[in-house]
Order: structure tokens, then C-alpha cells, then sequence
């Protein structure tokens, strides 16, 4: 009886891994850890602006618009759920990241405003946290790559055969990813203009006999 029931377990274990279900788990595993690491970078990046707003306010309390546009992104990244189930929903998953796309463009703006105060710039907080955004704007970017990595063998698994079938009787579909921010203007061709060349100048007509300058 022991030995039918291990032979049932291990006929099952095979049915199972060649239907492609563990595959599709570990792959899935693999997003939920990616995810949370974008997910981390991103609350570092978020926790890092209200110190450098403060700075910058300090020194430039007249750019107004700009400090203002920082603050309500950052308000409009932390209003957002970003729940596990936010990678399995598309419309979601594109206002998460256009959110995040605003932020990451007020703080671009803000840092470039700041290169007009030459005493902010000089200001050893300021050049501290300029520091610790710039190196996690590069530890997004990293994140961002090897979440689009694993959500890219993810979707392999649930779309090819024999792993389809099994994705589609447990009713696993494929995954959201990121887009580049841009990706309009860039699928946009660029607008090729054959200008006619400008018109030589006329040639001065040539002298009569006798006229200065005949020869």
C-alpha cells in the first residue's frame, strides 16, 4: 500500500513538472521578488524627497512651481496600492507607472533648478542627498531591468505548449511590465524634411570694354 501511494506521488510529481506548474511557480516566485525590490527603491526614492525639498525650499523658496509639482507627485505615487495583485492588473499597473514617471520627472526638474543657486549646490546636505537620489534613481533602473527580466520568462512559461494548458485551466495569464516612459514619441518616425538648398547668388555680369575693372 505505501509503495502504490509513493508511486502514485512520484507519478504525479511527473505529471506535474511536465505540464510545466513548477516552472510556472518558480518563475512566478521569481516576479514577486523582483516587484518587491522595485518596489523597495521606489519608497527609498519617495522617502528621500521631503528632506531634499526642505533643502532646496531654503535656498530657493520662490520656485515654486516646481517644489509644488514634486510634493504633489509624491503624493499622487503614495495615494496608489501597490498590492501584489497591482502586476496582474494592466490598467493598474500602467497608472502605477505613469505615477512614478511624473515623480521621477518633477525631481529631475528640481535638480536642474537647483544648479542656479550656487549656495545650495554648495550646501553639504543638499550634496548628500542629491548623492543618495542619483544612486537610487541607478538602483531603479537596475530593479526596473530585472523585473522586466523575470516578468519576460514568466510570460514565456504561461504562453508557450504544453504550459499554456496549464496556465489556462488554473487561469494564470500573463503579467504587466514596464514600458519605456516614452515609448509614443520614440515609436513616433522622426520628420525628414528635404529642404531645397538655397538659390546661389547671382553672378555679377561682366564688364563692359572700356568700363573700370575691364581687362
Amino acid at each position: 500500500m505505501r509503495m502504490r501511494l509513493l508511486v502514485v506521488l512520484a507519478l504525479a510529481a511527473s505529471l506535474l513538472s511536465g505540464c510545466g506548474y513548477n516552472q510556472i511557480q518558480i518563475n512566478d516566485e521569481a516576479v514577486n521578488a523582483a516587484w518587491s525590490e522595485v518596489l523597495n527603491q521606489y519608497k527609498r526614492r519617495a522617502d528621500l524627497i521631503p528632506n531634499l525639498v526642505s533643502v532646496v525650499q531654503g535656498y530657493a523658496s520662490h520656485e515654486k512651481e516646481v517644489l509644488t509639482r514634486v510634493t504633489e507627485a509624491r503624493a499622487n505615487v503614495a495615494g496608489l496600492k501597490a498590492t501584489p495583485e497591482l502586476i496582474n492588473d494592466p490598467a493598474a499597473f500602467a497608472k502605477f507607472q505613469k505615477a512614478q514617471s511624473d515623480l521621477g520627472g518633477a525631481l529631475a526638474r528640481l535638480l536642474v533648478v537647483s544648479e542656479n543657486y550656487p549656495n545650495l549646490k554648495a550646501d553639504a546636505n543638499f550634496r548628500d542627498l542629491q548623492a543618495q537620489v542619483e544612486g537610487t534613481e541607478n538602483r531603479i533602473t537596475v530593479a526596473r531591468n530585472r523585473y522586466i527580466k523575470t516578468v519576460q520568462e514568466y510570460n514565456i512559461s504561461v504562453r508557450t505548449f504544453p504550459n499554456s494548458l496549464t496556465a489556462s485551466v488554473m487561469g494564470w495569464k500573463i503579467k504587466a511590465n514596464f514600458t519605456v516612459d516614452d515609448e509614443k514619441a520614440i515609436s513616433t518616425p522622426p520628420a525628414i524634411k528635404f529642404n531645397a538648398p538655397p538659390a546661389a547668388p547671382d553672378a555679377p555680369a561682366p564688364a563692359a570694354p572700356g568700363a573700370p575693372g575691364y581687362s
